[in-house]
């Protein structure tokens, strides 16, 4: 199958979806960078930077399935949703581009990507019903990326659309889990000591708590809910837009490599990304997890 794709971050879908034996034909984003990376490790699709908004959709290629990935941030719990935000009203209007391009194209399949709290959406049902309205039949699923074999805890809404009579019934299979040691490198990294100057009470209390449950070895988030840390031996935690995960190790700490982060979200290890650091954490956060998009690319793929 030939497909485009609306990506986000790194271009997780699209890897997802080389993987699944589709051809990537055409990618668009609205950051430089982002397209840039994407075009490194896609260099057979046609690249645009352009807001989705202005988009020329007859300019795009023929296709068989549409990836997209609208702006979650102004409906993720963690950044806030209220209406009234003008940055998080124009992030959710995003999705509107997926309409358009569906009405333009018409392809008989389309998958699209966000967090779960995208159905609660005050426009959702609009939006729905304007894909509806084309003939599409949508198969909303919450998929844990874990689940996936991705050694990572990730829950993200897919929503598979098929323009046809009925909806897709997928049954997408589980796969065992990869724990966070399979890429943590105890001998990498820049490590710092735990008790030196400067270093956050907050910080030290979360590592206090995270030695007395898992000992010595064991990952402690700057934010979030993990206040005891969390066992090298189940999947880390959701990889976030800037550092959240810190290796402790006795004495010692770091926080979570690029290299780590990426095998975290189940890139594979020649996947080029900026030299910059909080560049690439930030694609890797806002990224579509590869093995998520091949299984379900697959899984369509089966029952179509």
């Amino acid at each position: 199958m030939n497909a485009i794709d609306l990506f986000a971050g790194a271009g997780g879908f699209s890897t997802g979806a080389t993987m699944a034996g589709c051809k990537v034909v055409w990618a668009a984003n609205h950051w430089q960078d982002a397209v840039n990376t994407h075009a490194l490790n896609h260099p057979g699709a046609q690249h645009v930077c352009q807001d989705l908004h202005q988009a020329r959709w007859e300019q795009v290629p023929a296709h068989d399935i549409m990836l997209a990935s609208p702006c979650c941030q102004g409906h993720s719990r963690a950044r806030g949703k209220e209406d009234g935000n003008p940055q998080h009203d124009a992030s959710r209007s995003t999705a509107w581009s997926v309409v358009s391009s569906a009405e333009f194209h018409r392809p008989y399949l389309s998958v699209v990507e966000n967090v779960p709290e995208f159905m609660r959406w005050t426009l959702f049902p609009a939006w729905r019903q304007a894909m509806e309205s084309m003939g599409y039949c949508l198969t909303p699923t919450i998929v844990d990326a874990a689940d996936q074999g991705a050694p990572q805890h990730r829950e993200r809404l897919f929503i598979v659309m098929v323009r046809a009579k009925h909806p897709l019934v997928l049954n997408l299979q589980k796969r065992e889990h990869v724990p966070a040691s399979s890429f943590v490198d105890f001998n990498a990294g820049n490590w710092q000591p735990i008790e030196k100057p400067g270093r956050a009470t907050a910080t030290l209390s979360r590592i206090a708590a995270g030695r007395r449950v898992h000992g010595d070895r064991f990952i402690s988030s700057y934010y979030g809910n993990e206040k005891g840390g969390r066992s090298l031996h189940r999947p880390i935690g959701t990889i976030t837009t800037r550092d959240r995960h810190a290796i402790v190790d006795g004495d010692r700490m770091r926080m979570l490599s690029v290299q780590e982060a990426r095998a975290a979200m189940g890139f594979p290890t020649d996947y080029k990304l900026p030299e910059n650091k909080r560049t690439a954490m930030h694609m890797l956060g806002n990224a579509v997890v590869p093995l998520v998009a091949r299984d379900i690319i697959q899984e369509i793929a089966r029952v179509v």
